[in-house]
């Protein structure tokens, strides 16, 4: 059964132009490669060849899983974001009980998460601790320091 990840619509339109520049550009490109290697002469001593075939077989297996994921992929409205508990796509203001220091963060989906801007994955520790969470409430999530307390300050889009 396939499993579905959320995207903004931003997200999605750059996997889409990433599957259509791999299916249409860069596996030209490699065919073009192939064919000048062929050109080089006997292939059962062409180191060359045998690269670009090489390359060929990951660069195929990379559409193959592109494909996958933009199959898969669901695009989330973010007008249509519930405020009042912590989803997918969230800006979530949170403050540590133990130290007082406040982050803010926004849920995503694995694929888009990055912890330098600020986006957590919904599956990480973060994201599941915080997740359907309301104003107020209390999340203890399991760190590899233990057991974390965050007061959920506020909830938006």
């Amino acid at each position: 059964m396939a499993k579905f990840q959320y995207y903004t619509q931003e997200r999605f339109d750059e996997l889409k132009a990433e599957l259509h520049y791999l299916k249409f550009v860069a596996r030209a490109d490699m065919s073009n490669q192939i064919a000048e290697a062929r050109d080089k002469g006997d292939l059962s001593e062409n180191a060359e060849y045998d690269a670009a075939k090489d390359a060929q077989g990951l660069m195929e297996m990379k559409i193959s899983k592109m494909e996958a994921i933009v199959g898969n992929a669901r695009v989330l409205d973010e007008s249509n974001i519930d405020t009042s508990q912590v989803s997918i796509l969230s800006k979530v203001k949170i403050k540590n009980v133990k130290n007082g220091i406040e982050k803010i963060y926004t849920i995503v989906s694995e694929e888009e998460a990055d912890l330098m801007a600020g986006k957590i994955s919904n599956s990480s520790p973060y994201g599941k601790g915080l997740f359907g969470k309301k104003v107020g409430d209390i999340a203890q999530i399991q760190a590899p320091a233990g057991v974390m307390e965050f007061e959920i300050l506020e909830i938006s889009r």
